[in-house]
């Protein structure tokens, strides 16, 4: 009985991954922000890692298909004009995309991207999984996506962890990956991150 016990101790500590869950938006909200990206079917793998110690503080899941969505599971990020419904955020922009990693990458913090081409059933399947999954409990982030992961045919091989390096060390054996580190310098403190990305998002811009 220890092992569990110990486990979720460690994910505990995992910054970004136990946050206050969110109303639900309305149907209409979701349909009205909808973002349809151009490129290809896929899904990237999005993985905060820590500066000092290497260890997971986040794992989260975009996927691109009908539309584009990040499966957040019990995350902190939050924007007035992005509306979430069971730890999905919707109308991921290139701009929403870019503020959400600004947000988690900070002077403790770096954000790791692993983006795989899918095809258009292997990407409505993970759109499926993600939008119907459900809300996930505090700490069980890469626990959850990796679970989801494992139901996308041609991913069965991924392991469920509870840890988010351990994910991305599994995604990146998977052919056709393109790996992107992010750094900023900025406050390590995340809610400071949140609000100064939230302020710039309702700010009129482009994008």
């Amino acid at each position: 009985m220890r092992t569990p016990i110990l486990i979720l101790a460690l994910c505990a500590a995992l910054a970004g991954c136990a946050a206050p869950q969110r109303p639900d938006a309305d149907p209409e909200t979701i349909a009205s922000v909808a973002y349809r990206d151009a490129g290809k079917p896929s899904m990237t793998l999005i993985t905060v890692v820590n500066n000092r110690t290497g260890e997971g503080g986040h794992t989260a899941l975009m996927v691109n298909a009908s539309e584009r969505v990040i499966f957040d599971p019990a995350g902190s990020f939050y924007a007035d004009i992005v509306p979430e419904r069971q730890d999905v955020l919707f109308g991921i922009s290139p701009r929403i995309f870019q503020a959400y990693r600004s947000a988690h990458a900070r002077s403790t913090f770096h954000v790791v991207t692993q983006e795989v081409p899918l095809t258009p059933e292997q990407a409505q399947i993970a759109y499926h999984l993600v939008t119907t999954n459900g809300r996930v409990a505090g700490a069980f982030c890469a626990n959850a996506t990796s679970s989801i992961l494992q139901q996308i045919p041609g991913f069965e091989s991924i392991d469920v962890t509870f840890y988010p390096v351990k994910l991305q060390e599994q995604m990146a054996q998977f052919p056709g990956v393109v790996t992107d580190k992010y750094y900023e310098d900025d406050s390590e403190d995340l809610k400071a991150g949140l609000a100064q990305g939230n302020a710039a998002l309702n700010a009129p811009a482009g994008g």
